[in-house]
Formats: structure tokens, C-alpha cells, sequence
């Protein structure tokens, strides 16, 4: 790769296995002025810290583009009307433009329900829009016809 700066690196795997991380010559794109050579371990601790810094850089972007978006866990409540009905039948999405994302339930995570998921005392929904389709979740499960 090149760099900014003008440098070009790279990481070199060879037949055998090796790898060696190498800055290549400014003069001669051939040539290499320093070459150090990796073990797995290494390698692999190479990988963690460049794949850790460019998820950071997303993630952050990411956090500046979802600006007004909100996770929120919310407990059904012990009277709502949706304990043991499955999930499709709250029409939560189409109510409040809100998504339910997860259930926690027993120390289990259940990721992306379905619409047939059924619902149960103690559930607790992971919910992601805004604050008005996190609150208008929230008078769902209350029984709040508003919601």
C-alpha cells in the first residue's frame, strides 16, 4: 500500500508460511529498506490492531451520521397485553418506525427475532430509532393505545 506520506509497506506471506512486514525503498519500489519479519502471533496481533483502528474510524463516522439515533432496553411489563403473542402482532416497526433488535431473556440473547417470536415475563426488548419511536414502544408495551 501507499501511503499519504508517500511510503509505500506492505505485508509479504510467503510459500512456507512466513511473513515478514517490509517498508519498501523510496528510490527503488523494488528495493527494501526495512524488513522485519512476523510470527503468527505477530501477524495476527498486526491484524487486530489495524482491523481495531479501522472499525474505530467507521464506528465513529457512523456515530456522527446517526446523529438522533437511539438504542434503548425497555421491559415489557408484566400486564402488557403482548406477553405470549409473537412479536409480529405488536406492529412495533409500523406504529413508531422503531426496530426491535434484540430480546434479553434469561441471560440469553436472542438476536433478530422474528415476527412469530413470542414474548414472555421478564423479556427485555432492544430497541433502536428515535426518542419518538422509542417512546412510542415503550406505550405499546404499557397498553397505551397512544403508542
Amino acid at each position: 500500500m501507499m501511503t499519504e506520506s508517500g511510503r509505500r509497506l506492505g505485508v509479504v506471506s510467503h510459500r512456507n508460511g512466513r511473513r515478514d512486514l517490509v517498508l519498501y525503498d523510496s528510490d527503488d519500489p523494488d528495493g527494501s529498506a526495512a524488513d522485519v519479519p512476523l510470527t503468527d502471533d505477530e501477524a495476527a496481533a498486526l491484524a487486530d490492531i489495524l482491523g481495531a483502528s479501522l472499525i474505530l474510524g467507521q464506528l465513529s463516522g457512523l456515530r456522527e451520521q446517526a446523529a438522533g439515533l437511539l438504542t434503548e432496553q425497555i421491559a415489557i411489563p408484566t400486564s402488557s397485553t403482548y406477553l405470549n403473542r409473537p412479536m409480529g402482532e405488536a406492529k412495533v416497526r409500523t406504529r413508531t418506525g422503531a426496530s426491535i433488535v434484540a430480546i434479553l431473556r434469561a441471560g440469553e440473547v436472542i438476536v433478530s427475532p422474528s415476527p412469530t417470536f413470542r414474548f414472555a415475563a421478564g423479556d427485555v426488548v432492544v430497541v433502536v430509532g428515535n426518542r419518538r419511536g422509542l417512546d412510542g414502544v415503550n406505550a405499546i408495551f404499557a397498553g397505551d393505545s397512544a403508542g
